[in-house]
């Protein structure tokens, strides 16, 4: 049976060492038990850094807010050893269709191929998103959780931060060696250095209301632009878990948000779409308006921003909980690797200029969305319904329709961290692109090839069956015990030997798939960081060409 996450209460407990004379030191405190605070946290503990989590309340998200969790998004709470409770209690999907007016203009599908472990999305509450992290985060022994810990003062040092921490006992203090704010949109640890998250505020209001029926919709995405029963607006539709639904009405900026939030308003609307004999349950709603902003630095010395303490984007097209969770991916390997002294503080520069690049070309798209979504002058409007006639017929026009450009994980094209390609390769596995996962054999029994590739630097290497030369494998097997190891796993045809090589793994490709989304000739390597992003690739094996690309990927060159 599932726990009723929403109705879990905390409680406050005194924290040890509170009547200390000095603060207590956490290596790491993150600020903020959501999505984002608790994949790194559980990041880090799983990967020996001792964290300390302090969150303000003491339960997790009302309502259901963010629904939508991306493939990339599951993939690193995959590694996080979770993705299988988010896609079991979730509803999958990867088709969504587009109407305008009574008509059903074009439909859409976001995986269209074969051979991926995971669905393009999940539609799943996040207060269960939020309990499952948490479920896990307590399995971890070197994770404190500390509820009701309100940060109230903030200062930093040369080799850390000093925070003050209010509490139902009083207040305390700490330190930190590093300290990371994933405390929300309205960030208390930005008010508190002074900092700023500047962009665009949108002049339009939309209306959230999560219902309860039975209905036998398909698990799609559906949205309309001016139907019959919201003439000049906009709508959505969305299934989640327990027979709830999610319903997007645009109001406009003159709406009333208190009005509007009345059961006695809601209603119409839904029975407006759904036809007046349908049954259902109010089960919770909101009134929202939006904006797209960022701070101009994600990291400030000892303290880092990741989410929305970082960066906000309008709800459309699932970014902000997505691009908050791949923040966290980023920073974890980072901080552990720093944190060990196998890498020079500067690494973590790193993750402020991946993510802020990540996080422009997501407000970027949000903000051409919104702007599609809600024309603000006759002339956008002209423009926006005759796109929307043409897509009927006209596949060019569908690429210009934006009800929302649904996320995609950042392919971190400018990062210092990469090495340059210096040969020819196609595809889509560049420098800073996130792996693309396929089926494998290993040892034979059926898997994936991202279950395989963990959270460790891990190069791959594509043979074509024919035994890798034995002082080539002794490199390749000293790696493994380098000060920052490199594992090495060999991707065999599918007619090829199992043997393992010297200690190096051997996967098979089960249907070829993995060769053919990394454009893998016999002979190709790659080389994947912790995160699974992809850092440098080559034609030919050279262990000393893969040390060299670690060294830069940690900023040790």
């Amino acid at each position: 049976m599932t726990t009723d996450f929403q109705k879990l209460r905390f409680g406050h407990k005194r924290a040890p060492g509170q009547d200390a004379d000095a603060p207590a030191h956490h290596p790491v405190i993150v600020v903020g038990a959501g999505p984002a605070g608790l994949s790194l946290a559980i990041d880090l503990a799983q990967n020996g850094v001792r964290t300390l989590l302090l969150d303000d309340d003491d339960k997790l998200s009302a309502g259901s807010r963010a629904i939508c969790f991306a493939k990339r998004t599951l993939e690193i709470w995959d590694r996080l050893g979770c993705g299988d409770r988010m896609v079991d209690k979730g509803v999958s999907w990867n088709v969504g269709k587009v109407f305008f007016g009574e008509e059903m203009v074009y439909a859409f599908d976001l995986l269209a191929d074969s051979g991926h472990r995971r669905p393009a999305f999940i539609n799943l509450q996040q207060y269960y998103a939020e309990g499952f992290l948490l479920e896990r985060a307590l399995q971890l022994p070197g994770l404190e959780i500390r509820w009701q810990n309100k940060v109230t003062g903030l200062s930093q040092t040369p080799s850390g931060a000093e925070l003050t921490v209010d509490t139902p006992d009083g207040p305390y203090k700490l330190t930190g060696g590093y300290v990371v704010a994933a405390d929300g949109a309205r960030s208390s640890i930005r008010g508190l250095m002074g900092l700023e998250s500047k962009g665009r505020s949108f002049l339009d209001r939309f209306l959230i209301a999560d219902i309860r029926m039975t209905a036998d919709f398909p698990a799609e995405r559906w949205f309309w632009f001016d139907p019959p029963f919201h003439r000049n607006q906009s709508a959505l539709l969305h299934r989640q878990p327990d027979n709830v639904w999610r319903l997007d009405f645009q109001l406009g900026w003159n709406a009333d948000p208190v009005v509007e939030r009345q059961p006695e308003n809601i209603i119409p609307r839904v029975k407006a779409m759904l036809g007046d004999q349908a049954e259902f349950e109010l089960v919770w709603c909101s009134v929202y308006n939006f904006s797209c902003q960022r701070m101009e630095k994600f990291r400030h010395g000892r303290v880092l921003f990741i989410g929305d303490a970082a960066h906000t984007v309008s709800p459309f097209g699932a970014r902000g909980a997505n691009g908050a969770v791949q923040d966290a991916d980023n920073l974890a390997w980072k901080l552990k690797l720093v944190l060990q002294d196998l890498g020079p503080d500067r690494l973590l520069d790193s993750y402020a200029q991946e993510r802020e690049f990540a996080a422009d070309a997501d407000i970027l798209n949000s903000s051409r969305s919104t702007d599609f979504i809600t024309p603000k002058s006759a002339v956008s409007r002209l423009f926006r319904d005759a796109t929307l006639k043409l897509s009927r017929d006209c596949a060019f026009a569908r690429r210009l329709v934006n009800s929302g450009r649904l996320s995609v994980p950042a392919t971190l094209l400018r990062s210092p961290l990469n090495s340059p390609d210096c040969d020819a390769f196609s595809g889509g596995m560049v420098p800073g692109a996130p792996a693309a996962d396929a089926p494998i054999f290993k040892d034979g029994t059926q898997g994936w090839f991202l279950q395989q590739a963990g959270d460790r630097f891990t190069c791959l290497v594509f043979q074509a069956g024919e035994p890798i030369p034995e002082a080539v494998a002794d490199a390749l097997s000293s790696m493994t015990g380098a000060a920052i190891p490199v594992a090495t796993t060999i991707v065999a045809p599918r007619d090829a030997s199992l043997e393992k090589i010297n200690g190096c793994a051997t996967i098979v490709d089960s249907e070829g798939l993995l060769s053919q989304r990394f454009d893998a000739q016999p002979g190709t390597v790659y080389l994947l960081r912790p995160d699974q992003h992809v850092c440098a690739r080559w034609r030919k094996l050279d262990p000393s060409a893969v040390l060299a690309a670690v060294a830069r990927a940690t900023c040790n060159d």
